[in-house]
């Protein structure tokens, strides 16, 4: 097509790129995140002018792999899928860990990688590699899309058009529409020099519709699988519910992104709730305190004849264990992630229902009695008020000094995480790391509903604080409230030390980054290494011991920092109201 004479400066890149990015933000797409490159201007530079125009809300992170977790975080939240942006060569291969995240757990995720044309490839040019196909096991839609070819003056150039049908095509992947499972698609973009042009008159005009979803995320079911905190999730394929009989004795499992659903069939089924503090389920009058002994009991956990899944279940062996007997009646709902079956004869289903009648009460309230004696209650001990009124020296400094020693009481690990449990409420967002931490959560903490995340598709310690700022950036979009805390380990904060990068033009998000440090990888004391090991070997493959001054990262990255060492304080700085970035590093014992 002949260059119009008024954009002597076109470049067929800058049209195509153009066409790409409106047709994602027309299907509803919010959040694109960024990390620079030759490649890639033309998309960077169409980018800047959306985010001008207040249609996008641009991101723009040095290292991909930061960047494709960045995203993660923000579809965790908004079950919505962020465009994510890179060159080509190694930076395609550096978001391969978002995407295996994003592929178990079925968070949707779109990638445009730039690449050189196909004559380049194969032959020594620069900066090339194989990059079609190259996420094909863990992408739920791939295309090699051909090289933009065509100035479009007008925006209805044959080009345009098949990539607002390629776009429709890959958002349709990756939000699971038709009852498919959500999860990352990649579009692949070869582009021929010139790599940037002016950008063309029609991308500053606002888009004519939405071609979006804008389901609610319910599909008629009574009791179905979560998947996210957000509203805007694609609404799986219609079925008809399992009705579930009453008699046999049952127990509802919430794994990580179960969501409210397990709880409320746990409510009407009469049923104990064994809830991971990473399920956004663990409240309710029938949760179970203390599941993990408890389902060791034989009048317990030896007892149940049928489970009913929700979510991902990692945390704790003791789970495992029972959804792997081959005399369990195990149904997985249908979630967002991977399917679940590890017994070889679980039944996957859309929804479940509650066949009416009465429930067992016999069978609840023995694990209700079991679950009350298994509870840990950590908060302080009271005040002594009458010792503190006391007439009586002695009486009365006993009190004050009984109070100081509360006071001054150093962190152990079950009072770092008590205190952020009870800092966070529905308005904040909690995100836990992939250490130690959560599984003394998981172990100590009471019920309370509270929007939790995880990234425990794979459950690796990869780009935790990335994860989290995605989340604090969704969830705080367009001036809502509410502080993104996220819990973790000392190695697990190093691993993503460079989500601690923002760029000056964007805004800060409310974070709290919560790092318990313990000098290295302590988790590997409860698993069988430790009684083989060596002190030597442990400490040199496996613990990690480190010695890094957080503080200085804190203030090179431009975060405030904290280094509380009692409840008090700890408790202060939860609870103090927050307005950026801070780390707090709460140490602890070997």
């Amino acid at each position: 097509m002949p260059a119009d004479p008024a954009r002597s400066s076109a470049a067929p890149a800058t049209d195509a790129a153009a066409a790409l990015l409106c047709a994602l933000v027309g299907h509803g797409v919010e959040h694109v995140v960024l990390s620079p490159g030759s490649r890639s201007q033309a998309l960077a530079l169409v980018a800047a002018e959306l985010e001008r125009a207040d249609r996008i809300r641009l991101h723009v992170r040095v290292d991909e792999r930061v960047a494709g977790f960045t995203a993660l975080g923000i579809a965790r939240e908004t079950r919505m899928p962020a465009a994510v942006v890179c060159t080509s060569g190694t930076a395609v291969a550096n978001l391969l860990p978002a995407v295996l995240e994003a592929h178990h757990s079925g968070v949707p995720m779109i990638l445009l990688t730039a690449d050189r044309p196909p004559e380049l490839r194969g032959v020594g040019a620069n900066q090339t590699t194989r990059q079609p196909g190259m996420f094909a096991p863990q992408v739920r839609w791939d295309a090699d899309l051909a090289v933009a070819d065509e100035i479009d003056p007008d925006g209805s150039a044959p080009q345009s058009t098949v990539l607002r049908a390629v776009v429709a095509d890959a958002f349709a992947a990756a939000t699971g529409t038709g009852g498919r499972p959500a999860g990352p698609v990649h579009l692949n973009l070869p582009y021929r020099e010139p790599l940037a042009g002016d950008l063309p008159s029609w991308l500053s005009q606002p888009p004519a519709g939405t071609a979006g979803d804008d389901t609610d995320g319910s599909s008629g079911a009574l009791y179905q699988g979560g998947g996210g905190i957000g509203d805007a999730d694609a609404a799986p394929e219609a079925e008809a519910p399992l009705m579930l009989a009453r008699g046999p004795r049952t127990i509802v499992i919430a794994g990580a992104d179960a969501g409210p659903g397990a709880e409320e069939l746990a409510h009407a089924g009469d049923w104990p709730l064994v809830a991971e503090i990473v399920s956004g389920a663990r409240f309710g009058r029938h949760l179970v305190h203390g599941y993990r002994e408890l389902l060791g009991e034989p009048d317990l956990g030896g007892a149940v004849e049928r489970a009913v899944v929700f979510g991902h279940p990692t945390l704790s062996r003791e789970v495992a264990a029972l959804l792997a007997r081959d005399d369990l009646d195990a149904i997985a709902v249908r979630g967002p992630g991977e399917p679940l079956n590890l017994n070889g004869a679980t039944r996957t289903v859309g929804a479940v229902a509650v066949a009416a009648g009465a429930g067992d009460r016999e069978w609840l309230g023995r694990w209700m009695r079991a679950s009350q004696a298994a509870a840990v209650d950590l908060s302080p001990p009271a005040p002594d008020a009458d010792g503190l009124a006391s007439a009586e020296p002695k009486q009365r400094l006993g009190a004050i000094a009984a109070e100081v020693a509360v006071l001054r009481a150093p962190l152990d690990r079950a009072a770092l995480v008590d205190a952020v449990w009870r800092a966070t409420w529905p308005h904040d967002r909690l995100v836990f790391g992939s250490s130690r931490l959560v599984r003394v959560a998981d172990a100590v903490l009471g019920g309370k509903k509270v929007p939790v995340h995880a990234n425990r598709g794979l459950a690796g310690i990869d780009g935790t604080v990335s994860t989290a700022m995605g989340v604090a950036l969704a969830s705080q979009s367009r001036g809502r409230a509410g502080v993104t805390r996220v819990l973790l380990g000392d190695l697990a904060f190093l691993h993503d030390v460079g989500a601690l990068l923002l760029p000056g033009a964007e805004d800060e998000p409310r974070i709290q980054v919560v790092v318990g440090n313990d000098g290295g990888g302590t988790i590997f004391d409860g698993l069988e290494v430790a009684a083989r090991a060596g002190a030597d070997a442990m400490d040199r493959v496996l613990y990690t011991p480190q010695g890094v001054r957080l503080e200085q990262l804190a203030l090179a990255y431009g975060w405030e920092y904290h280094r509380p060492t009692t409840r008090s304080a700890l408790d202060q700085l939860l609870t103090a109201p927050a307005g950026g970035r801070q780390i707090l590093e709460v140490p602890l014992e070997r």
